[in-house]
């Protein structure tokens, strides 16, 4: 098993290095950093284009290395890294390809350094790849950066319905895997049209009050019913928006969210619904989704 993290000399990746060394270290395994670069032409150009643009690419490639192997000298101390690069029509397909090769355990993507609102900013690759990869991708928060040390505790956001009952399963288990603590979390937010607005804000209160005192109940069912263990905190965190709600969770440095998705065919492998979505771009520590 390996983490594989995917890097591009001058584009999106760095703060993906600092996670995905994090992951090394708590997994105890290696870290393979991959670059995947424009797949040259496949016919002769007689003015020897396609002879120039394979320099290129295999130039980026040793670039990109060479790059990531300077950032990395500093903190990845005992983790085996391995710098592979992979030709490919686009990007989400090569790090599939070597995500498979290496038997990836985890994928690691860095957000987007800038641009857009929220915390975590993913691309169309990223985008792509959370609905294809057959591995977990976990995705840092922009301007991540890891400290030494591994990852101190996975909390799963889970939504009290039934249907995600499972989600909680495999959040437990994977972070059992992890050998890290586990948190389960549901996430209450008022929003702004719950009511007309002669009800007032303070009935709409009580009624999201209310909400999560019932989803208290549900919460510590999980416990009476051998979901999870006794030692799983369980939390309600209520908020006038998801920004809000996904502040006021009190994180721990070290820490990382945990979506679990539906299954959705074999073209799509899983499903993000509007609110995981909006809690992938809210969250102020890294995000692991894990396939239906």
């Amino acid at each position: 098993m390996t983490v594989v993290v995917g890097y591009r000399a001058g584009k999106v990746g760095l703060s993906g290095l600092h996670l995905g060394v994090r992951i090394a270290r708590t997994r105890g395994t290696s870290l393979t950093v991959a670059t995947v670069v424009p797949r040259p032409w496949l016919t002769p150009s007689r003015a020897r284009v396609d002879a120039e643009f394979e320099l290129w690419a295999h130039a980026l490639a040793a670039e990109s290395a060479h790059e990531a192997a300077g950032i990395l000298a500093a903190m990845a101390d005992g983790i085996e890294v391995t710098y592979v690069h992979r030709a490919h029509g686009s990007v989400s397909g090569g790090l599939l390809e070597v995500i498979q090769e290496v038997n990836a355990d985890v994928l690691v993507l860095g957000s987007l350094p800038s641009g857009g609102r929220g915390q975590v900013l993913i691309g169309s690759t990223a985008d792509w790849l959370l609905h294809a990869s057959t591995v977990p991708v976990a995705i840092s928060p922009r301007e991540y950066r890891s400290h030494e040390g591994k990852l101190t505790r996975l909390t799963c956001a889970y939504s009290a319905t039934p249907d995600a009952i499972d989600v909680v399963k495999r959040c437990f288990d994977f972070g059992r895997r992890f050998g890290v603590p586990v948190r389960v979390i549901t996430f209450a937010v008022r929003g702004k049209t719950m009511y007309p607005p002669e009800v007032g804000l303070e009935v709409e209160d009580q009624v999201l009050q209310a909400w999560a005192s019932q989803v208290r109940d549900i919460l510590q069912e999980l416990k009476t019913d051998g979901v999870v263990s006794d030692d799983v905190a369980l939390q309600v965190v209520t908020g006038r928006s998801w920004k809000e709600a996904l502040a006021k969770a009190d994180w721990q440095e070290g820490e990382i969210l945990a979506l679990g998705t539906r299954p959705r065919g074999d073209i799509r492998r899983v499903f993000l619904g509007s609110r995981s979505t909006k809690i992938i771009r809210e969250s102020p520590v890294p995000v692991l989704v894990l396939p239906g």
